[in-house]
């Protein structure tokens, strides 16, 4: 079920949103990287969301407990394995369900492809998974924190409602309720989902992410392009839809002159005056900021009747309101795991990156090792 994700910094998760335990074992994480218990579950917190009103209701403690992997603090070089106990699953509520086919919901693919699904939450496919993903992005952080280079990412927009964000307010991002550095715009958004809620409905939203200080040179050309490892591990947050770079589809309708990203000589250093590229060419950084966004749909579940069929095809009504426990807005809480998965993605782009010039590096050497050898063979000659 291709459950792992990374080349040199690999990561994979494991259980499901009505098992005992879901985890996430890292491994290719360097040495000596100072962990905690504790830092991983101040991520977590941060991925349930401040804003109660308009996310899940299903409350567990986030209690995250690395078992392996980790002496005296420190990260040895071996696999870390990081649990999380489920506590708040309350199962019987989808008995009534579990043989109906839930409009845009994963249990029809799985049960196409694998002939079983576990209807208890969305098994594998719910947003639940996603908790792991945010414990190996701690060290991710960690390691990235020692080169200065810095992921944010915030909710964009709620529906129509978009917030303008500047990079001066991104220190305000854990400031606000719903993870909108725009005040204004958060206001309209919380309008919105309160209206929603109401309406007992869900809503889309739109994520962006921002890299700074990211060194130029990471990634590489065709298959492996930087752009394309963000997309991929974006676009495999359940309930993703779209994925832009720079200015995305917008600069389907621009010329060439007009959106060009001209270089600029500043403060001794080569860059661009501007940066539609979104720090990323030819697949490869540039050293300016990594922008992008990724759209999520609506949360399909929802406390509305639907019709639907069951997995025998007969006509149902779907009334499944579960006291609560699904997000009015995936987004709010997806911007953590957005920033998770950038931060997954950077590391193991630098790691590789280091690798191959630590590795074209030793060829130099072995090749000037060999002509000085040749050379002084052909002195001793003469």
């Amino acid at each position: 079920m291709s459950n792992s994700f990374g080349k040199i910094f690999k990561i994979t998760t494991f259980g499901e949103s009505h098992g005992q335990v879901i985890g996430v074992v890292i491994d290719g994480c360097p040495s000596n990287v100072e962990i905690t218990d504790n830092e991983i579950n101040l991520e977590l917190k941060k991925r349930k969301a401040f804003s109660k009103s308009f996310v899940s209701k299903r409350d567990e403690k986030e209690k995250a407990k690395i078992v392996s992997g980790v002496f005296e603090g420190k990260t040895t070089g071996a696999p870390i394995c990081i649990l999380i106990e489920n506590t708040d699953i309350k199962s019987k509520n989808y008995d009534k369900i579990q043989n109906l086919l839930r409009p845009s919901h994963a249990n029809f693919t799985y049960l196409q492809k694998y002939k079983i699904f576990d209807h208890r939450g969305a098994s594998r496919a719910s947003a639940r998974e996603t908790a792991s993903r945010v414990c190996a992005s701690v060290l991710a952080t960690k390691i990235l924190k020692k080169e200065n280079i810095q992921v944010f990412a915030y909710v964009k927009a709620i529906g129509d409602i978009e917030a303008n964000v500047d990079l001066k307010d991104l220190k305000n991002i854990d400031k606000s309720s719903i993870f909108c550095p725009d005040i204004e715009a958060e206001k309209k958004m919380l309008q919105r989902l309160k209206k929603i809620e109401d309406e007992k409905d869900s809503i889309g939203g739109v994520v962006e992410f921002v890299i700074l200080n990211t060194p130029d040179g990471l990634g590489d050309p065709i298959y492996e392009k930087l752009n394309a490892k963000l997309a991929n591990a974006l676009m495999s947050i359940p309930a993703t839809r779209g994925f832009e770079i720079g200015d995305g589809f917008e600069a389907a309708k621009k010329t060439g002159s007009s959106r060009n990203d001209t270089y600029i000589l500043k403060n001794g250093k080569i860059q661009t005056k501007t940066n539609n590229e979104g720090g990323i060419l030819a697949g490869i950084s540039t050293g300016m900021p990594i922008i992008g966004r990724v759209a999520f749909k609506p949360t399909p579940t929802i406390a509305k009747t639907q019709k639907t069929l069951d997995i025998y095809g007969n006509e149902k009504i779907l009334s499944f309101s579960n006291d609560g426990r699904f997000d009015l807005c995936v987004a709010i809480r997806a911007s953590i795991v957005v920033k998770a998965m950038c931060s997954l993605v950077l590391v193991d782009s630098y790691l590789l990156n280091f690798l191959q010039k630590k590795d074209l590096q030793m060829k130099r050497d072995y090749l000037s090792e060999k002509m000085s050898m040749r050379d002084e063979k052909t002195k001793n000659k003469s």
